[in-house]
């Protein structure tokens, strides 16, 4: 039988791994400085990871965007000659 002050089984629990990814403990136990080499290594890791647009997909998009700034500034100069309009017409 265990005395009240000695932990039991029960209360003798191992440490929870922490939700950290291994690559997190990874940098902290390496952030004794910058380096260059590495650096550029992690870019390069990173932009293979990147999933680039199509030239198709480029093209229409780039032409939406192109179409939709247009299409604002319209707006805007017409809006702001329909004020200018009507402050001629009041001052």
């Amino acid at each position: 039988m265990a005395k009240k002050n000695e932990p039991t089984a029960k209360d003798t629990k191992e440490p929870k791994e922490s939700k950290e990814p291994k690559d997190a403990k990874k940098a902290e136990a390496v952030d004794s400085g910058f380096s260059p080499v590495s650096f550029l290594q992690e870019t390069r890791e990173e932009l293979g990871k990147v999933v680039w647009p199509s030239r198709q997909q480029l093209i229409s998009e780039s032409l939406a965007v192109i179409l939709m700034v247009t299409l604002s500034a319209t707006l805007i100069y017409l809006v702001d000659n329909l004020f200018s309009w009507a402050a001629r017409q009041v001052f």
